[in-house]
C-alpha cells in the first residue's frame, strides 16, 4: 500500500464525505441506471469454516455485450458494515474502492464515524488490492499476509427471481411459484466485490449483522 494517497488522489482522501445510495436492481429513482447501485448482498461462512465471505454486487442487469465495457466508478464507495454487538451501529467496515484498473480495500477497521458519511480508512492496519478482472478473464485474486482475500470484476448474476410469475401471484391469477421457474436475471451480469475474511479479524460473539452502502463523494 506504498503511496497510497498519491494512487487514490488527494480530493478523495481530503473529501470522502459521502452519502448512501443503494437499491436493489435498479428500481430506486435516485440510482436508476447507476454505477453506484446496489444489486445484491450476500454474507456466508466460506469454505474454510475459520472465514466469511461478503460478496457485493453492483450496477446490475449489463447484458453480455455491454459488460466489456463496464467499470466500476472511482468516486463511489463500497462499504460493508458490521455489526458485533445487535446494537444496528457498524462496529467494523470494510471499504472497497478502485483506482486505475484496482480495487483497494481498507478494514475491517473501526469506522472514524457512523451513519451516512463515511471517511476512507487510509490508515487502516488491515489493506490490500486486487487487480480488477476483465470480462472473459479468470478470475484475479489476491491474499495479503492477514489472510483476507480480494476480488472484484464482472460475473453472472447470482441472483434468482422468476418475476413474470411473481406479477401473476400478486395480480391474483397464480397461486405461487413454479418448480423450477423462470430466472429473469439470466444471462445478465454485475460488477462484483469479494472479499473473504478470517472470522478472528471481525470478533464479537459470534453473531453478527451486516449490510452494505454505496457512497458517492
Amino acid at each position: 500500500m506504498k503511496n497510497l494517497k498519491r494512487v487514490l488522489g488527494i480530493g478523495v482522501v481530503a473529501a470522502a464525505s459521502v452519502f448512501i445510495l443503494a437499491a436493489d436492481h435498479i428500481d430506486a429513482p435516485a440510482v436508476k441506471g447507476g454505477t453506484s447501485d446496489i444489486t445484491d448482498f450476500y454474507a456466508f461462512q466460506a469454505e474454510n469454516t475459520n472465514n466469511l465471505v461478503f460478496v457485493a454486487n453492483v450496477q446490475g442487469l449489463i447484458s453480455p455485450s455491454a459488460t466489456a465495457d463496464a467499470a466500476f466508478d472511482e468516486s463511489v464507495l463500497v462499504e460493508i458494515n458490521i455489526d458485533t454487538d445487535g446494537d444496528n451501529i457498524e462496529d467494523m467496515v470494510i471499504q472497497a474502492i478502485p483506482r486505475d484498473g484496482k480495487m483497494y480495500f481498507f478494514g475491517p477497521v473501526a469506522p472514524s464515524q457512523t451513519g451516512l458519511n463515511s471517511t476512507i480508512a487510509t490508515t487502516a492496519t488491515n489493506t490490500g488490492w486486487v487487480d480488477i478482472t476483465t470480462y472473459g478473464e479468470a478470475a484475479v485474486t489476491e491474499t495479503n499476509a492477514m489472510g483476507m482475500t480480494f476480488f472484484a470484476g464482472p460475473r453472472d448474476d447470482p441472483f434468482f427471481m422468476d418475476f413474470a410469475q411473481y406479477s401473476a401471484i400478486i395480480a391474483g391469477t397464480a397461486d405461487g411459484f413454479n418448480d423450477p421457474g423462470a430466472d429473469t436475471f439470466a444471462g445478465s451480469n454485475v460488477m462484483s466485490i469479494v472479499v473473504e475474511v478470517p472470522k478472528s479479524m471481525i470478533g464479537g460473539s459470534g453473531t453478527i449483522n451486516t449490510w452494505v452502502e454505496s457512497k458517492k463523494k
